[in-house]
């Protein structure tokens, strides 16, 4: 049973029945349409008790949260990763209790396949054909994946310089593949060539944020159902959350509403965005204590977390709001901490994470430095993508390796 009341436009309020299945407002004024339930019929149904009886281990575990029939689902294996203590790491860093979510162990390798796997199941729901969009990689690579195991046309656009790898990862799936190139400053043109697929072709879209389909931003929520299930319902201190678009910040926090309204949680921990210094748009503004309206996109994003490049956070509404009522923070790291970031992971952890996946951490050891957290907190940093997507980025860390003809050299 699904237990959605109505959506709400972000922006302008306007409402919709769920049985409409909108994907945008009709308004067209970019706001996403956030889902409200029926949290008073869902408790019934959804409690720790209930919790600890169930035996599935994917996303689908907390389907009386999401706005799709699990009927309709694709089950590649997507949620369930492990929340692991970085002792050693810890060690290091000085905080006895550091764990670290490793979404790197989903099917297509990110995070993102929480989402796409909710999305796709929204598309199977409307019998739709064709999917398609905009991504710098991983969201569309799983998207590619569960497309591919449902028989349906996936159509990825992505920029001009994606990984090698990210773009091979979309062919093999047999994804539609296209690279666009960056025209106008401070605008994202993968996303105005899947607006038009969808005007034009009539298109189901999925991208990894919100304004352009309100169902797939509920699956990362179920990142925070796990870390309060894995951490036995402990208080949770902290949060570090890589993040460009705000879509997994606004996925985790609408997860801790969802908990909350279900009195599932006592208290929030505090959320914080770490993005890439060379695109910090978002950043700058929760810092200066600015709105949504007066976030500038960066012109022209650049940073090695090629996953972060996002111009303008098309979630940081609900980012915001996620923020300030956890007394959180945002926060940027610069190429040089994020790389470090990925070495740690590997060296003291055994996680290999490509750039974007280990931002958080590099965010976390920023805060430490600068004396904004308390060490002995709980804190949990999301490692949200493989080091597998980007291996050119990780080998050119590292001198060619010397070439041996007998065991004896």
């Amino acid at each position: 049973m699904i237990y959605v009341e109505k959506l709400v436009c972000s922006k302008c309020k306007s409402s919709y029945l769920p049985e409409e299945n909108p994907l945008m407002c009709k308004r067209r004024d970019f706001g996403r349409l956030d889902i409200v339930y029926n949290y008073d019929a869902i408790s019934d149904k959804f409690n720790r008790t209930i919790l600890r009886s169930k035996t599935d281990r994917d996303v689908w575990r907390y389907k009386e949260l999401l706005p799709v029939s699990s009927e309709f689902s694709v089950r590649l294996g997507e949620g369930s990763t492990p929340l692991i203590h970085a002792r050693r790491l810890g060690e290091k860093l000085g905080t006895p209790n550091l764990f670290l979510k490793d979404e790197t162990r989903n099917p297509s390798a990110s995070f993102k396949d929480r989402a796409m796997a909710v999305g796709l199941a929204k598309a199977r729901e409307l019998r739709k054909r064709d999917v398609v969009t905009a991504s710098s990689g991983n969201a569309a690579a799983s998207l590619a994946a569960y497309s591919a195991a449902a028989g349906i046309r996936c159509h990825a656009f992505v920029p001009e310089d994606a990984s090698k790898a990210k773009i091979a990862q979309l062919l093999l799936y047999g994804a539609d593949v296209a690279r666009c190139k960056q025209m106008k400053e401070g605008e994202d043109p993968t996303v105005q060539m899947m607006i038009s697929a969808v005007d034009k072709l009539g298109y189901y879209s999925c991208p990894s944020f919100g304004p352009f389909n309100p169902y797939q931003v509920e699956g990362p929520k179920t990142i925070t159902y796990e870390l309060f299930e894995q951490q036995n319902w402990k208080k949770l201190d902290a949060i570090f959350i890589p993040t460009g678009s705000c879509c997994l910040l606004t996925g985790i926090w609408k997860g801790l509403e969802d908990f909350d309204r279900l009195d599932l949680i006592e208290s929030y921990p505090r959320l914080v965005a770490v993005q890439p210094s060379g695109n910090s748009a978002f950043v700058r503004a929760v810092n200066q204590g600015q709105g949504i309206d007066q976030v500038v996109p960066e012109a022209y994003p650049t940073s090695i977390a090629s996953g972060l490049l996002d111009p303008y956070p098309w979630d940081g509404d609900a980012g915001m709001v996620a923020i300030r009522k956890t007394g959180g923070l945002g926060i940027s790291a610069n190429d040089e901490n994020i790389m470090q970031a990925v070495r740690e992971l590997a060296a003291y952890e055994g996680i290999f994470a490509e750039p974007s996946g280990a931002a958080g951490l590099a965010g976390l050891e920023k805060m430490i430095a600068n004396e904004l957290i308390d060490k002995n907190g709980t804190i949990v940093v999301l490692v949200t993508g493989s080091g597998l997507k980007e291996p050119d980025k990780i080998a050119g860390m590292y001198p060619e390796p010397r070439l041996v003809e007998s065991y004896s050299e």
